[in-house]
């Protein structure tokens, strides 16, 4: 199957732009949330150079970001780049298991191949990536036990209707 970033604009914003003023749009260079200021009057979630795996990757910090979080430019978060520490990589890694496993959920309900993104290519340390799939993975089952974020429940069953993938189950996050 082939993934094309434009059905996932379209399906993205046929469920969210009219209700939270919120628009997925593809970018040329880093991704990054812009919240609508006094030149653009929506909120806008800008992936990178047209790759589907980024497209998910930042609607799945979208679809995990409250009220307050979404009027901030990259949620208000800290990001430190590529080239962090050990210590640096721990924080970066606790902050993404939430959006990861929402990300790898959405993976999922497209048919899409799933990777772990420990964004750290030039770290002082090499990442544990095993360790971290598997922080991500216990997330993962916890949303699929306790129920995903309300939009990230929207956006998945849209998703899985439109690639027509059946529900997720605990097996599929292997």
């Amino acid at each position: 199957m082939s993934f094309c970033y434009r059905d996932l604009i379209s399906l993205f914003n046929q469920s969210f732009a009219a209700t939270y003023n919120t628009r997925l749009e593809l970018g040329d260079d880093e991704p990054i949330y812009l919240p609508a200021d006094a030149e653009v009057d929506h909120h806008r979630i800008v992936f990178a150079h047209g790759f589907f795996a980024s497209a998910l990757h930042e609607v799945a910090h979208w679809l995990l970001a409250g009220e307050a979080r979404r009027t901030q430019v990259d949620y208000g978060y800290w990001y430190c780049p590529d080239g962090r520490d050990g210590e640096q990589q721990r924080q970066f890694e606790d902050v993404e298991i939430k959006p990861q496993a929402i990300e790898w959920a959405l993976s999922l309900c497209c048919g899409f191949h799933f990777n772990v993104s420990c964004d750290n290519l030039n770290g002082s340390v090499e990442p544990d990536r095993h360790a971290f799939k598997a922080r991500v993975r216990e997330q993962a089952l916890r949303y699929l036990e306790q129920g995903f974020p309300p939009r990230a429940q929207m956006l998945m069953a849209t998703l899985r209707r439109h690639y027509r993938r059946p529900a997720l189950t605990a097996a599929d996050f292997s």
